[in-house]
Formats: C-alpha cells, structure tokens, sequence
C-alpha cells in the first residue's frame, strides 16, 4: 500500500502539517473563505493585514487587473487594493472562531499601525484573541501610515528597526515577522534592521509597484475606473525571480528565518524559493486564479519530489541552492556551445531565429529537413537558442579542462 509521504515542517515553533500557507491578501480577507482555505488543506493564513477602527479604508473599485503571453492571461496581477476593509475588532474576532475550528492550523494575523500607541494595541489584542504569528506590513505598495506620503516603512532603515522593537516588545514570546519590500537600495541593510529590532523572522517580500497596462485605444491605465487608474501591486509568477534574489541576499548574509512570499504559482516555484533560503511558502494569486484545490497539487508534488532526490523532510531543501550562487567575478568560464538534441526537435525554426537575429548568426537552417545546424567556430554559448526552444531540444554542452557539464532547462 502506498505510504503517504510527511512534509511536515517546524516553523518558528508552530508545527504545520505542509509548508503551504496563505497569505495576507484577497483569500484570507473574509471569514467563510480563510475558513475553506483551511479545511481544503492549506496549513495556515495569516488576515489580511488590519488596523485600528479609526483608521479610514478607503477601497477602490475595480480592483484587479493583468498581463501575460497568449494562453496565460495570469503571468502578472495587479492590485490597486490597500488593507483590510475589516478593523482590529472584527480580526480578533475571527482569529478566535478559526483557532477553535482549527487548533492544528497556523492562525496568522497581518497589521499596520501609524503610531507606537497602535502597534502595540493591534498586538495586545491578537495575542489576547490567540494569534500563532503576527506579520507586519512594512512593504504595502500604496506606502506606510506614518512614513512620508507614498513611502513603504521598510524603505528606511531606521524606521524599520524602530517600529519592529515596538511591535516585538509588545508580543514577547508570540512570533513575529516583518514583511519587507525589495524597492530599496540594500536588501541586507533592511534583513539586519529586521534582526536588530527583535523580530523573529522575515516575510521575503510582496507585491511589486507596476503600471500593468495601458488601453491603447482610451489610454487608460488598467484598472480602469471610470477612465482613471493608478499604480497596482503586482503578483504572479512574473515577480518569482525577484522574490528569489531578495530571499538568497538575506539567506546569505542574514541569520534570520525566512517566510518566502511573490511568485510561487506551483509547488516546483515552492521548492526553488525554500532552496534559497525560506523556511516556508506563502501563497496568494495562485489560488486567486485556480481556487483553493490547487492545494492538492501542491503536497502531492512536494511529497513525490522528496521522495524522488531521497530526502526525508522538506527542511533538507531550505537554503540547499544558496552555495551555488557566485558573484559574477566569481562564476567560471567554460568552453561553451550550444548542441542540438535531434530526436527532440521539431522544426519550428525559434532557435534559427532567435540567433540570426539576436545572437551570433551560428545557426543554419535546412529548409528541406527543417533542422537547424549549429556551427561550433560561430557559436559563443550565449544560450539564446536554448531560451526561445519550446521543447527544450538544445542544451548548453560546458567544458572546464576535462570536466564536462550540461545546463538544460526542466520544465
């Protein structure tokens, strides 16, 4: 009989029973659906980020809007949302009602204060209500209360450090995490802010400032309301690469735990954000996009890829990637070429292409058996072939004296 594989993971002493979580966002911002989110399988959520009842919400309609290639409208989202719509009152409220429903699951709880008196009220009264772990909300993409107009608090090192000793301060041994923005100069500096001012961990990071699109025809940005638009937090696979460099930066010089949170849209995103340094995965445009269930997939592929590389526990793969990744003065150089994988190809002619064009015109193109030939004395490597190949039929063949190494692309 098949035996079921445990991803279970230990994560700043709350046990979850997958490292899958949802995030602060449009999922965890009404009651009845954080509540399905939980019993469909996700190991926890953290509310949607709250604050005190006198601080006015004022919500924009429409809110969401994308881009993406053709057959992928959800590469990016955008969203002009702010925060919650629901103050502390009615937060701790349903903060209570889930940790009775769900007393295994992980109870999460976002917040964003304008003053010292707020921070610490918004603490005091989840960790009254319960909570397992408060995030704060550092990185909005509108811009912090209290900071200059239009400014996210974790821009400034100083107020970073110093709301998080508040917020720390106040909720003692309950877990806390700051959620940073990668719009700053030196992700590090804010990591080591982080840590000074107490905090028990980072969320690395959130959605991205973007203009997603413009209507060609009204020139209107989108969203559109009623012919005018703004600035959208952006989300999706399109920030995944961004959310990886900011998580392997402070993995590496920051001795601090790490939520991953930007881009994961698959459990195999999951594991390259754990291999950089996170100890566990938030999740929001995914299930957005293809609901709750999507859950399902997510453990099942996380438990057949650690059974496949032989490891016993998800915490094998965090920061497993981190001793591969060099400066550029200290990458090596091999003798590189393109090769051609034949029985792979299928004559599309992209490579040809994309090297004619772009490259170093190393490819030929045989219009009779439609196959390109790759020509070693023109070829630098470049890897452009190996980019636009919608079947992965070239390889990049490296040679360093005798050693011989192939970079392939596994989708």
């Amino acid at each position: 009989m098949y035996k079921e594989k445990d991803i279970s993971i230990d994560f700043l002493g709350i046990h979850l029973e997958n490292p899958f979580v949802l995030s602060a966002a449009p999922p965890t911002d009404e009651l009845e659906i954080a509540y399905d989110g939980l019993k469909a399988g996700w190991a926890g959520v953290i509310l949607k980020t709250t604050s005190v009842e006198n601080n006015p919400v004022l919500l924009k309609y429409p809110m969401m809007s994308s881009f993406g290639p053709q057959g992928r409208k959800v590469t990016g989202l955008g969203n002009i949302d702010l925060i919650s719509q629901y103050h502390i009152d009615d937060i701790e409220k349903r903060v209570r009602i889930l940790k009775e429903a769900f007393p295994e699951k992980m109870i999460g709880a976002s917040i964003m204060g304008a003053r010292k008196e707020d921070w610490q009220n918004l603490v005091w009264r989840l960790k009254k209500a319960g909570v397992d772990l408060i995030e704060c909300s550092f990185s909005c993409p509108q811009g912090s209360m209290g900071e200059a107009p239009g400014r996210m608090l974790a821009q400034s090192i100083e107020a970073t450090e110093k709301v998080t000793g508040w917020v720390k301060e106040a909720a003692e041994d309950t877990p806390v995490l700051i959620k940073i923005t990668p719009q700053v100069t030196d992700i590090v500096e804010v990591a080591h802010a982080v840590k000074r001012g107490g905090a028990d961990g980072i969320t690395a990071s959130n959605t991205i400032p973007s203009l997603v699109g413009i209507d060609i025809n009204t020139f209107e940005p989108y969203p559109s309301l009623a012919g005018k638009g703004g600035y959208s937090g952006l989300s999706g696979p399109a920030i995944k690469p961004l959310t990886l460099r900011t998580i392997a930066e402070i993995a590496s010089n920051v001795d601090i735990v790490i939520s991953g949170n930007g881009g994961a849209f698959s459990w195999r995103d999951a594991v390259e954000i754990m291999a950089v340094g996170a100890s566990n995965v938030q999740f929001c445009t995914l299930p957005m996009v293809y609901g709750f269930r999507t859950i399902r997939d997510l453990k099942s592929g996380l438990a057949h890829y650690l059974m496949d590389m032989g490891f016993d526990s998800p915490m094998d793969i965090i920061g497993k990637a981190i001793q591969n990744i060099y400066s550029h003065d200290e990458l090596p150089s091999p003798y590189t070429r393109a090769e051609l994988i034949g029985e792979k190809c299928i004559g599309c002619g992209l490579c040809f292409d994309a090297c004619n064009d772009g490259g170093h015109r190393a490819i030929a193109w045989d219009g009779n058996t439609r196959r390109p030939n790759i020509d070693e004395e023109k070829c630098v490597g470049c890897a452009m072939c190996m980019q636009v190949c919608p079947v992965d039929a070239i390889r990049m063949k490296e040679k360093i004296d005798d050693s011989l190494n192939y970079f392939v692309i596994r989708r």
